[in-house]
């Protein structure tokens, strides 16, 4: 492979039909850490050693989020940068981040090929009379202690952070010119860097010689170029026929995204978090894996066909450890799956509501089923049921710990059963817990998903245990959320869930298919339209503003958008199916190709911005990206009638 002969060149012909957003910050990611790039500023503004918001719980106050995790960058910047000329786009729809100010060309990326958190940034000076004077750093915190230490003939610096756990290795890339360092000037001498984090200072030799054996005596702009070559040879073929270049640009994208968002760190003692998907990449608010966001990843990984990262969040599922904290609030059952999300070292965290109360969610079991059945129909991948995971074969432990904690947390309700009352699909707090529409469709989809695979194992007692509760919770569906031909998002009376978002996606399951009462939720989903032009998730009670919820209920969500647009879709509304997903694609494309969580419906402090712009965690994952690849999936077959 021939180097290019200078970022210039590399970028400008990867770059022709890219036009520059400025909406959100492109994030870079390679699953042993995160940095995001400030396209305005031109330079790199986060720094995240570790693939998630939260290490690990804080034992000294246990219902708070978590101990951090660290950010090592302020500002990263090349030297003579003008503070607000920049701008910053994805290179060939992959995860490296071009750069450019007025001080020239440059380029930041975690390679996928390196087993550890590093950034490679580097930079081509705007002056042909000049070479490029290096970085100017801005750290988080105060340097500890800077010195220089030697491999294979190479100058490297060391760098050790007040309050920092990890130390810090740069490595040039390319001539070291010799002139004064300090701590601002650390990154000063060399036009291109790469930064490992280091958990242990003594590792700094190993992992020196792991990024000199990847970079194998590559130049920068060759580091880039292999880097997406390498990242295309990745990609799957595409299973949909699109519709405009601005369709299968945001397929890629989101082919990367996910890939960038889920956790690589091996398990090892007091660590259990490889496989796991956050919701949003930084610096997103929901920068952290949360179990059903994972499951629709984990879906359009596998019917995206990359079967390796779908398998790897499936045996996350079951490696995670401790879960089953909630047992008290779940029947008395011990489970595996965590009733809400992770923190990153694999411990479940059943503390999502801000004032510290618990959340039980049915629905997070339930999907997990649905994400390994899907992957189990698309590769018959038999031997993942046998693996070992932490409490036992996999599909022993999702029969014993999974489905039977969720067969208990099921009740009577008339002549049928529905799930017991939880904070389901959109985290209402524990203390307002109810009997949502969803938990009930989501264990029928997931039970009836899992009765397949118990078939297939030959445990016919399992088989029957399972389908047998089916059978009631479809009667006891019926009963309790459809009554006199409408459709309700929970069971108790209450303006809030009387219309729901969470509705669209049971219709898109196949579970309420009467045309008269699905007519009816969609017209009712007029009651949620918001004036940036798409539907809330619900209709929201909160009444005081100083709560976060009464402006969060108020904006648009985009996975209430996509699920509406399938709808659509299936009632052969077709052109306003294409209509609600052209505009998603559009704003996406004016975007870095980023799908946010939702679109700004009433301007405010939280969520600031003019009508329609992009806001709430972003760039969003399992309900982004991964809802955009199932959504053109499932175009794919409703309209081939498959």
């Amino acid at each position: 492979m021939k180097p290019a002969r200078s970022f210039g060149i590399l970028f400008s012909v990867g770059l022709m039909a890219c036009r520059f957003a400025a909406a959100s910050n492109p994030v870079t990611g390679n699953g042993f850490g995160f940095a995001v790039v400030d396209a305005e500023s031109a330079s790199v503004t986060s720094f995240y050693p570790h693939p998630y918001s939260f290490v690990r719980p804080d034992a000294n106050h246990p219902l708070s989020e978590g101990v951090p995790t660290v950010n090592f960058i302020q500002s990263l910047r090349l030297f003579g940068s003008a503070a607000h000329d920049g701008a910053a786009e994805y290179l060939e729809d992959s995860q490296v981040v071009h750069i450019r100010s007025s001080a020239g060309d440059g380029f930041a990326f975690m390679p996928f090929g390196v087993g550890r958190p590093v950034l490679v940034a580097g930079w081509e000076s705007g002056s042909t009379a000049s070479p490029p004077a290096g970085f100017v750093a801005e750290w988080r915190q105060p340097i500890q202690s800077f010195r220089t230490v030697h491999s294979a003939g190479i100058e490297m610096r060391l760098l050790k952070f007040d309050g920092i756990e990890e130390s810090l290795l740069l490595i040039p890339i390319g001539r070291l010119r010799a002139q004064t360092v300090t701590a601002r000037q650390a990154l000063a001498g060399c036009a291109s860097w790469a930064m490992i984090s280091l958990e242990d200072e003594k590792e700094w030799a190993q992992a020196a010689r792991d990024f000199m054996n990847w970079r194998a005596g590559m130049t920068a702009p060759a580091l880039v170029k292999r880097e997406i070559a390498q990242l295309e040879a990745w990609r799957t073929k595409p299973v949909v026929h699109f519709r405009s270049e601005s369709e299968r640009h945001l397929w890629r994208q989101s082919e990367v995204l996910l890939r960038m968002a889920q956790c690589r760190e091996p398990d090892r003692p007091g660590r259990h978090g490889n496989g796991l998907i956050v919701a949003s990449l930084p610096d997103g608010q929901w920068f952290t894996p949360w179990v059903r966001d994972m499951a629709y990843a984990t879906v359009a990984f596998a019917r995206m066909g990359h079967r390796a990262e779908a398998r790897a969040a499936l045996l996350a599922y079951f490696n995670a450890q401790p879960t089953g904290k909630m047992r008290e609030l779940t029947a008395g059952a011990d489970y595996q799956i965590s009733v809400v999300r992770y923190f990153g070292d694999g411990s479940e965290e059943p503390f999502f509501t801000m004032e510290g109360a618990p959340n039980i969610e049915f629905d997070d079991w339930a999907l997990a089923l649905w994400a390994l059945s899907e992957y189990m129909r698309q590769f018959n991948d038999t031997a993942l049921l046998a693996t070992p995971t932490y409490r036992g074969p996999l599909y022993t432990s999702a029969r014993d710990f999974v489905v039977g904690p969720l067969e208990k947390n099921l009740e009577t309700y008339k002549d049928g059963q529905v799930v017991t009352a939880d904070t389901s699909i959109w985290e209402e707090r524990q203390t307002d817990k109810k009997h949502f529409a969803f938990s009930t469709a989501a264990a029928i989809v997931g039970l009836s998903d899992f009765a397949e695979i118990a078939g297939r194992q030959g445990d016919s007692s399992a088989r029957s245990e399972v389908l047998k509760h089916v059978a009631l919770l479809k009667e006891g569906f019926d009963a309790a959320f459809v009554r006199n031909g409408t459709m309700h998002g929970t069971l108790e009376e209450g303006v809030k869930n009387d219309i729901d978002g969470a509705l669209l996606p049971i219709i898109n399951f196949g579970l309420v298919s009467d045309p008269a009462v699905v007519s009816n939720t969609v017209n009712r989903m007029e009651l949620l339209k918001v004036a940036s032009g798409g539907y809330r998730r619900v209709r929201g009670t909160y009444t005081d503003p100083a709560i976060f919820e009464y402006w969060y209920e108020k904006q648009e969500f985009v996975f209430v958008d996509l699920s509406l647009a399938e709808v659509y879709r299936r009632m052969g509304r077709t052109a306003e199916a294409d209509a609600m997903l052209r505009r998603i694609v559009e704003k996406a494309a004016a975007d870095h190709n980023i799908i946010p969580e939702m679109y700004v419906a009433e301007d405010c402090k939280l969520f600031h911005g003019a009508l329609g712009d992009p806001t709430g965690a972003l760039p969003m994952a399992g309900y982004g990206a991964g809802a955009y690849i199932l959504h053109l999936i499932n175009r794919e077959k409703i309209e081939s009638g498959r």
